[in-house]
């Protein structure tokens, strides 16, 4: 392995030791800079890396440098009522808001409320049509594996999202050798090919994109039952749905169908396209009723701390309907301009997506460990650094670290996706010193991990330091 930079501080016979152990073929690149901006690892600095959910640490950082996180949000939905006053439409429209939910023990952000409004109004009407259109209808970024798109991890993205974009399935063991019992709420319709039998559970689902055909296969032991969360294609059409099936509940006869109202995602091609600046767009309808979301600072805690890929997609196109559609390729001018601000090289970062399922997205360690060191500076930069993941404690990072100095002491965002690891933030080194560091591992063969070695490294730099 060729060290670019590697300092006597670094303990380059320790680092080079735990990089190795890897294996063959495994590509790595580290940088680790002290609170003076000085480079202590430096190995592959510049080389690109696929940064897998790494990619989040960029999309928040680009949501609170554009977007107002303090206050209540304004993104969330509306419910109004279009045509005939004797029976007419329930239109519910979507603004780029992550957490509206049908849940029934909601609390905050709850599809119920808007259901209450319709309810008292009235109680006939015809369509329930979910509107998505603040944003073009890009529902999956480029770069994304299709056969991601039916689970939850790749589940559809809309300015209309409801309970994740997921839909849950119980599924409860029956005789020995039997079919097990599966409840679903009927928004698919489900081959049931599991069996009850001895065993470890081996539970699959598989949909083809666009199918409303969700077959179950795989086993499961005699017990608990278990839940299985799947992904949705049409978000807007989802929680029309959803709104329907509350509406009846509520007494209102639901006459019409189901419906939905896209922007064609040709209109975010296009500048001259009519709706492509907020500018150009025609003020929305009044509204029946409006939900007001917790502070979106709340939302981006979760987003890194668990690695939530469609809140990352939404904060991506919120940010980039500040100025322009809301489409993908406005998030990435949003990106490109608080990435000139931060002072790192264009050439240093390509991205696809905001939530890094696209093995199109590129990085370089030392790209990263830049946008750390302006972040740090920035009036939002300890807000930021508190949605990272702490090593031993929470989030993706709570299984690691335990019971090393780095317990506690690391704050970073993880990422994993087909051959690629990576992992970003600051430690505290055992000096008491602040070291910012990036670490990528990309072409490991077998799809094997390379966080051991990864974790062995950052621990040998944090005791040299």
């Amino acid at each position: 392995m060729v060290l670019a930079i590697l300092l006597t501080l670094a303990a380059p016979d320790a680092v080079e030791q735990a990089l190795a152990s890897a294996g063959p073929g495994t590509r790595i690149g580290l940088v680790v800079a002290d609170e003076d901006g000085r480079e202590i690892v430096a190995i592959r600095a510049d080389e690109r890396f696929v940064p897998a959910s790494n990619t989040k640490l960029y999309t928040t950082a680009l949501a609170f440098a554009t977007l107002p996180v303090a206050g209540p949000d304004d993104a969330g939905a509306t419910v109004r009522l279009e045509g005939r006053p004797a029976r007419p439409d329930v239109v519910l429209a979507g603004h780029g808001d992550a957490r509206l939910s049908s849940a029934a023990d909601c609390t905050v952000d709850c599809l119920a409320t808007l259901a209450d409004a319709v309810a008292a109004r009235t109680r006939r009407v015809g369509d329930v049509i979910g509107d998505d259109s603040a944003f073009p209808d890009e529902r999956w970024s480029a770069g994304m594996s299709w056969n991601n798109q039916v689970g939850r991890y790749g589940t559809g993205i809309s300015a209309l999202t409801i309970d994740d974009n997921e839909v849950a399935l119980t599924v409860t063991p029956g005789a020995p050798g039997a079919a097990p019992a599966i409840a679903a709420d009927g928004y698919y319709r489900i081959e049931n090919r599991a069996t009850t039998a001895p065993g470890r559970e081996t539970l699959t689902t598989a949909r083809v994109p666009g199918s409303d055909v969700l077959r179950v296969s795989g086993t499961i032991p005699a017990g608990a039952a278990e839940t299985l969360r799947v992904g949705v294609d049409d978000p807007a059409h989802r929680a029309a749905w959803r709104l329907a099936t509350l509406l009846r509940a509520r007494g209102v006869w639901v006459a019409g169908r189901v419906a939905v109202r896209h922007r064609p995602s040709s209109a975010a091609d296009d500048p001259a396209a009519r709706g492509n600046s907020p500018a150009a767009r025609p003020p929305e309808p009044a509204a029946l009723a409006r939900l007001i979301p917790a502070p979106l600072a709340q939302d981006l805690v979760l987003t890194n701390k668990v690695s939530q890929n469609l809140h990352a997609e939404l904060l991506l196109r919120r940010a980039g309907a500040v100025t322009g559609s809301g489409s993908v390729a406005d998030g990435q001018a949003a990106m490109r301009a608080m990435m000139d601000a931060a002072g790192v090289p264009r050439w240093q970062y390509e991205f696809a997506d905001g939530s890094g399922m696209s093995n199109y997205n590129r990085v370089t360690p030392r790209g990263t460990v830049a946008l750390l060191r302006w972040g740090a500076t920035q009036p939002w930069g300890a807000s930021w650094r508190a949605t990272f993941p702490i090593a031993g404690v929470d989030g993706t990072l709570s299984g690691r670290f335990k019971g090393t100095p780095l317990a506690g002491r690391l704050f970073a965002k993880t990422g994993s996706l087909n051959a690629s690891n990576a992992l970003a933030g600051y430690m505290t080194a055992a000096s008491g010193r602040t070291l910012t560091f990036a670490i990528y591992a990309n072409d490991m063969p077998g799809d094997a991990s390379a966080r051991p070695a990864m974790d062995a490294a950052l621990l040998a730099v944090a005791a040299a330091n």
